[in-house]
């Protein structure tokens, strides 16, 4: 009896222990469960806010492609004028053509040959007087210009025109590579400055101008250009060593004076790109009247019957266009008188050319 009594007590002690622990354990079961559900709706919701916020991202791109796809610069619909070319619109244009280039071009004209100009040619009449008499035309206004024109003289030769150093031009003998300037980039073992075939073949003709046995004044300051004066031929760079090979190409330069003041030098480095060329030498300013007698006085230096070159002398006037050029004003009046006939054709009326060209004549 005794025996039965405590396998009892002992039954009864461990079905509470068991339901003790079993609840303990559930009690522990359900909070990690609540706690895991806790964070698998926070979860959720920061996977559903990022996905929020990429579906928000994507509907702004999609709304921003769709609004730069349906703007009317992609679409082609911005303003335009479609003009209907029907046969009074292109007759009206072409009239106004006409009418707007033929008088710019006769007015152009005109410009062009109010410019006097005096061109003679020394090099073959000149040898070997020194001097030649020459009667000015017309009245001519001050500045005259005078020119000296080389023809069949190829400055744009590709050896010649890369025979120079710009950085020697502006630095002087701080520049130590002087390869581009060969064959003439020193003399004596020493560097040449400046250096190259185009300053060593530099034009050192001289003209003098005597009108009633008294000289006219020549002008010889600000023939370059300013440009190529300020910053590309330096202040304090000075001739050194030029022109004292075995063969002197052409002129010589007073080595105490800078670069940026050889205004002859500055305006031969500039090259031209045809052989026909003409380059400035001064300036009169003074003015020139009618039947003038001009004396010319030059040395003929310059060696061009080696090549078989020509060299001229021009004193020449300017308008509000430059010089005494034709070619614009006969573009003008050559596109209106086109237009003119294209004109005519569509209307079957002859143009009256002879009184066009008289016009211009």
């Amino acid at each position: 009896m005794r025996q039965l009594s405590f396998a009892i007590f002992l039954i009864v002690r461990y079905a509470t222990v068991l339901s003790s622990n079993t609840s303990r354990f559930l009690s522990n079961l359900s909070n990690g469960v609540h706690d895991l559900g806790e964070k698998v709706i926070s979860g959720r919701r920061v996977v559903h806010s990022l996905c929020c916020f990429n579906r928000q991202i994507l509907e702004e791109e999609t709304l921003l492609f769709i609004s730069l796809k349906d703007r009317v610069f992609t679409q082609q619909n911005l303003p335009a004028c479609k003009p209907v070319l029907t046969p009074s619109w292109i007759v009206t244009t072409f009239l106004l053509m006409g009418v707007i280039f033929i008088p710019i071009g006769l007015v152009t004209l005109r410009t062009s040959h109010s410019v006097i100009e005096i061109v003679e040619r020394y090099d073959t009449e000149c040898i070997p007087e020194k001097f030649r008499g020459n009667k000015v035309p017309k009245h001519m206004k001050a500045p005259i210009y005078i020119y000296y024109q080389l023809d069949n003289y190829y400055q744009n030769h590709r050896r010649y025109v890369k025979s120079r150093n710009d950085q020697q031009l502006l630095h002087g003998l701080k520049s130590n590579d002087t390869s581009s300037c060969q064959p003439e980039d020193s003399s004596n073992g020493l560097p040449s400055v400046p250096c190259g075939l185009i300053a060593w073949s530099l034009f050192n003709d001289t003209f003098k101008f005597i009108r009633e046995s008294s000289e006219l004044v020549v002008n010889r300051k600000n023939i370059a250009w300013k440009s190529d004066r300020n910053h590309k031929f330096g202040k304090q760079v000075y001739p050194f060593n030029f022109q004292n090979g075995t063969f002197i190409g052409g002129g010589s330069l007073d080595p105490s004076v800078p670069l940026s003041d050889q205004e002859d030098l500055i305006v031969w480095m500039r090259t031209a790109a045809l052989p026909s060329f003409r380059k400035m030498y001064g300036r009169i300013e003074e003015d020139l009247d009618a039947d003038d007698v001009i004396a010319v006085h030059l040395m003929n230096n310059y060696n061009t019957y080696s090549f078989g070159g020509k060299k001229k002398l021009v004193l020449s006037t300017s308008s509000w266009l430059g010089g005494k050029n034709d070619f614009l004003g006969v573009a003008y009046v050559f596109v209106g008188l086109m237009v003119k006939q294209l004109i005519c054709r569509g209307t079957d009326e002859p143009f009256p050319y002879a009184v066009a060209f008289e016009i211009i004549a």
